[in-house]
Order: structure tokens, then sequence, then C-alpha cells
């Protein structure tokens, strides 16, 4: 409800999704989950039903990764445009530990964050990976310091915001065309979104205010 009410907002440029607590995300309630059947799972489109706003958002989404994202809590960051990491957080997927695999994209997109080995690794293991190694691994954009975690994730929204709108949704959906295909397939993409931008009317606004050596003023159109 919270993507829908922000895509239909004009004035909405970027969505910062963040934890309340400890942690971002700790993962499913298995407790809830250990009494469905394979039928149950079939039936709810377990997991994926409600998991499809963040993939269709066409704003950018950031996560601020606050501590734990485990299991969907780190298959919902992977989800998000872009990852903010608190010194605090830690990420994984742990379901071998419970007999089952992730099922929300774990091991898709993971493997294409930090590649192969890495991902079979914490797959097959169930470990963690706190927020250095994140980084390090390209999980992550970048690590902040726990209290400094919103400033940051907000400073970076409002630098998305500020740009044309109609532009930012082009450009998101250009990356990520090059995470879902090939190079030669992609390029095409980008190079008839490249063509699409000079229908807009912030296209024409962004150039002349270059020559202008003025701020342009979007309007998202």
């Amino acid at each position: 409800q919270a993507l829908l009410a922000a895509e239909a907002d004009i004035n909405c440029g970027c969505v910062v999704i963040t934890g309340e607590g400890r942690a971002f995300a700790a993962g499913a309630d298995i407790k809830e989950m250990k009494e469905k059947s394979l039928g149950d799972i079939v039936i709810d489109e377990f997991p994926g039903k409600n998991w499809n706003a963040i993939d269709d958002c066409k704003v950018p989404t950031i996560a601020a990764v606050n501590g734990l994202a485990l299991g969907g809590g780190c298959e919902f960051a992977m989800m998000c445009d872009i990852i903010i990491a608190s010194e605090k957080a830690k990420f994984g997927q742990p379901e071998i530990n419970l007999g089952v695999i992730p099922g929300a994209g774990g091991t898709q997109r993971l493997t294409k964050a930090i590649g192969k080995s890495k991902s079979m690794e914490l797959t097959l293991t169930g470990g963690m990976l706190d927020a250095v190694t994140a980084e390090k691994y390209n999980l992550v954009s970048r690590v902040v310091k726990h209290e400094e975690l919103m400033d940051e994730a907000m400073k970076i929204a409002n630098q998305i915001a500020s740009k044309s709108r109609a532009t930012a949704m082009l450009a998101k959906e250009s990356v990520n065309t090059a995470f879902e295909t090939n190079l030669k397939a992609g390029i095409r993409v980008e190079r008839q979104i490249f063509r699409t931008t000079f229908g807009l009317n912030d296209r024409a606004e962004g150039m002349q205010a270059f020559v202008d050596k003025r701020d342009p003023k979007w309007t998202h159109s």
C-alpha cells in the first residue's frame, strides 16, 4: 500500500525502507510457517504474492538496513535498488538450517550480487555477512555509523528525488535490465530508453538549463 501510494504521488521521488527496532527484518515467522502444507504454499503463492510490489515499484527504492537482514529480510533488502547498511547490519540466508532454501529470490539475487562461490557458501552454510564484508562483496552500496544511517539514506534519497522523476524511472529500468539480461540485449534496451528521453519535457529543460548555466526546473514530464 505504501509503495502504491508513493507511485501515485508525483512529489515522491524516492522511497526509503528501514526496520523498526534492532532488526531490518529477521525473516519469516517460523512458528507460522511450520504448519503450512505444500498445498498451502502453492495456493497462497508463498513466498512472493505481495513481494512483487517491491520489484514492480517504478520509484527508486533504498533499503536502510539498521540491523539483522536474514532470510526474507535479506531478500527484501536485495529487492530494493540501493542498500545502505548500518555498521550493525548483518546479512544472511539461513534457510538451509530449517531444511528449506530461500524462496523469494535469495539464491538468484545474492549470486548476481556477490558471485557464485560466495553465494554458494552462504546458502549452503547458513552463515552471515557483517556490514563491512557485505560492502567488500558489493552487496551494499556503503556502510555508515549506526546513528548516521537514516541521515545518509535520506541524503541519497533527496539527491535522487531532486532529479526528473520521469528520467529517474527510466534510468532505473535500464539498470535493472543489466541485472536481468545479457550485455547485448541490455545495450539495445539502454539505447531505446536513451532515445525515449528525447521525448521528455525534462530532457529539453535539463539541456537548456545546462546551456543557461542555471538549475533545471523539472516538471516530471
